[in-house]
Protein backbone atom coordinates (compact mmCIF):
# COMPACT_ATOMS: atom_id res chain seq x y z
CA UNK A 1 0.00 0.00 0.00
CA UNK A 2 1.18 3.41 -0.47
CA UNK A 3 0.64 6.85 1.15
CA UNK A 4 1.31 9.87 0.55
CA UNK A 5 2.12 11.99 3.28
CA UNK A 6 2.09 15.79 3.00
CA UNK A 7 3.52 18.76 5.19
CA UNK A 8 4.15 22.26 5.46
CA UNK A 9 1.03 24.57 4.66
CA UNK A 10 -0.47 26.99 7.18
CA UNK A 11 -1.47 30.93 7.18
CA UNK A 12 0.84 33.09 5.71
CA UNK A 13 0.34 36.94 5.07
CA UNK A 14 0.66 38.04 1.16
CA UNK A 15 4.12 38.32 0.31
CA UNK A 16 5.14 35.21 2.37
CA UNK A 17 6.53 32.05 1.63
CA UNK A 18 5.78 28.51 2.51
CA UNK A 19 7.45 24.96 1.51
CA UNK A 20 4.95 21.86 1.12
CA UNK A 21 6.49 18.75 1.77
CA UNK A 22 5.40 15.26 0.05
CA UNK A 23 6.42 12.09 0.89
CA UNK A 24 5.53 8.53 -0.62
CA UNK A 25 5.70 5.66 1.68
CA UNK A 26 5.48 2.09 0.29
CA UNK A 27 7.37 -0.65 -1.58
CA UNK A 28 7.83 1.50 -4.39
CA UNK A 29 10.37 0.72 -7.40
CA UNK A 30 10.07 4.28 -8.96
CA UNK A 31 7.26 7.11 -9.61
CA UNK A 32 7.08 8.32 -13.30
CA UNK A 33 5.24 11.61 -11.92
CA UNK A 34 4.88 13.93 -8.52
CA UNK A 35 3.19 17.06 -8.36
CA UNK A 36 0.48 19.69 -6.83
CA UNK A 37 -3.13 20.39 -6.95
CA UNK A 38 -4.96 22.72 -5.45
CA UNK A 39 -8.56 23.30 -5.11
CA UNK A 40 -10.14 26.75 -3.89
CA UNK A 41 -14.02 26.71 -2.21
CA UNK A 42 -16.33 26.42 -4.89
CA UNK A 43 -13.67 25.79 -7.74
CA UNK A 44 -12.46 22.54 -9.40
CA UNK A 45 -9.33 21.14 -8.60
CA UNK A 46 -6.27 22.23 -10.62
CA UNK A 47 -2.65 21.36 -11.20
CA UNK A 48 -0.48 23.81 -9.95
CA UNK A 49 3.12 22.43 -10.49
CA UNK A 50 4.35 19.03 -11.61
CA UNK A 51 7.62 17.05 -12.33
CA UNK A 52 8.31 13.87 -14.26
CA UNK A 53 11.06 11.01 -13.13
CA UNK A 54 13.20 12.88 -15.89
CA UNK A 55 13.24 16.19 -14.57
CA UNK A 56 10.21 18.04 -17.33
CA UNK A 57 8.32 20.35 -15.19
CA UNK A 58 5.07 22.08 -15.76
CA UNK A 59 3.64 24.67 -14.07
CA UNK A 60 0.10 26.87 -13.95
CA UNK A 61 0.47 30.03 -15.73
CA UNK A 62 -0.86 31.83 -12.45
CA UNK A 63 2.26 30.65 -10.33
CA UNK A 64 4.85 30.78 -12.66
CA UNK A 65 7.84 32.89 -11.16
CA UNK A 66 6.94 32.48 -8.01
CA UNK A 67 6.53 28.38 -7.31
CA UNK A 68 8.90 25.98 -7.67
CA UNK A 69 8.53 22.49 -7.62
CA UNK A 70 11.43 20.02 -7.17
CA UNK A 71 12.02 16.68 -5.92
CA UNK A 72 14.45 13.74 -4.67
CA UNK A 73 13.66 10.55 -6.79
CA UNK A 74 15.63 8.55 -4.18
CA UNK A 75 13.92 9.46 -1.29
CA UNK A 76 10.25 9.64 -3.53
CA UNK A 77 9.92 12.64 -2.23
CA UNK A 78 8.24 16.12 -3.69
CA UNK A 79 8.55 19.98 -2.61
CA UNK A 80 6.67 22.97 -3.12
CA UNK A 81 8.74 26.37 -2.72
CA UNK A 82 5.82 29.31 -3.01
CA UNK A 83 6.95 32.53 -2.54
CA UNK A 84 5.56 35.94 -3.14
CA UNK A 85 1.96 34.50 -1.82
CA UNK A 86 -1.40 36.00 -3.00
CA UNK A 87 -5.00 35.15 -1.78
CA UNK A 88 -5.62 33.67 -4.77
CA UNK A 89 -3.43 30.96 -3.99
CA UNK A 90 -5.20 30.13 -0.70
CA UNK A 91 -6.89 26.35 -0.84
CA UNK A 92 -6.02 22.71 0.33
CA UNK A 93 -3.10 21.77 -2.16
CA UNK A 94 -2.91 17.74 -2.88
CA UNK A 95 0.32 15.87 -3.43
CA UNK A 96 -0.49 13.50 -6.70
CA UNK A 97 1.65 11.00 -7.07
CA UNK A 98 1.65 8.57 -10.72
CA UNK A 99 2.73 5.59 -12.56
CA UNK A 100 3.83 4.63 -9.13
CA UNK A 101 5.71 1.48 -9.68
CA UNK A 102 5.07 -1.30 -6.60
CA UNK A 103 5.40 -4.43 -9.46
CA UNK A 104 2.06 -2.86 -10.80
CA UNK A 105 1.30 0.28 -11.56
CA UNK A 106 -0.72 2.79 -9.43
CA UNK A 107 -2.15 6.42 -8.91
CA UNK A 108 -2.42 8.59 -5.46
CA UNK A 109 -3.77 11.20 -3.60
CA UNK A 110 -2.28 12.61 -0.30
CA UNK A 111 -4.92 14.07 1.96
CA UNK A 112 -4.14 17.55 1.40
CA UNK A 113 -2.82 20.22 3.57
CA UNK A 114 -4.51 23.72 3.71
CA UNK A 115 -2.68 27.20 2.80
CA UNK A 116 -4.41 30.40 3.57
CA UNK A 117 -2.63 33.64 2.32
CA UNK A 118 -4.19 36.83 4.38
CA UNK A 119 -4.26 40.10 2.45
Amino acid sequence: QVQLAESGGGLVQAGGSLRLSCAASGSIFSIAFMGWFRQAPGKQRELVAGKNRGGTENYADSVKGRFTISRDNAKNTVYLQMNNLKPEDTGVYYCRAAGVDTGSLGNYWGQGTQVTVSS
